[in-house]
């Protein structure tokens, strides 16, 4: 991607490069594959923005796996959580008696994926385990165990590999951290 375009001039800084994310995904790949070997886990995306992650991921796990995919609201059009978490796409197959690896692109507040880890086990999952690009725990709101994180990051607000700010910015290839004057006419 060209550096010189419009994305990259609303980035504060880069957080992480494209080569740090690559190496990070690989050898979580390779943890993955360690921790579920003799098995075929289902891989379920969180649409949209573990879209990325969840493709470089997959592609690094070298076992039997089955992928299905949820979109989930609780965000909207806000930096800010709603606390109110919504199922606007549910999975296409049951989860019965499966290993589920649940692929999200950011942890923070843990109420999306508290509250997918408790409906999956409610479905019979077998086990329910959470994979993340990026854990933020410092905007913790609840009790929540991330068992894979490639990073852990502070307390800023970033964009690209799959993240957005208003849908855009997802294309980046590397973590940015989005400078304040783009959103906040929003505060």
């Amino acid at each position: 991607m060209n550096r010189e375009c419009s994305l990259y001039d609303d980035l504060e800084k880069v957080l992480i490069s494209a080569e740090e994310i690559q190496d990070a995904v690989r050898r979580l790949g390779e943890r993955v594959s360690l921790d579920y070997a003799g098995r075929a886990p289902v891989f379920v995306c969180i649409l949209k923005g573990a879209a990325v992650f969840f493709s470089d991921l997959m592609r690094e796990v070298s076992l039997p796996l089955t992928t299905d995919f949820m979109a989930i609201s609780s965000y909207g059009s806000s930096t800010k959580t709603s606390g109110v978490v919504r199922i606007l796409k549910d999975l296409d197959h049951d989860v019965l008696d499966k290993d589920v690896l649940v692929v999200e692109d950011i942890v923070d507040s843990g109420l999306t994926l508290s509250y997918i880890k408790k409906v999956l086990h409610e479905r019979g999952a077998r086990s329910v385990r959470l994979a993340t690009l990026l854990d933020k725990p410092v905007r913790r709101r609840t009790e929540l165990e991330v068992d894979y994180a490639c990073f852990r990051i502070p307390n800023e607000f970033v964009v690209g590999y799959g993240l957005d700010y208003q849908e855009k910015y997802r294309n980046l290839p590397l973590i940015g951290v989005l400078h304040p004057r783009i959103y906040m006419e929003e505060a």
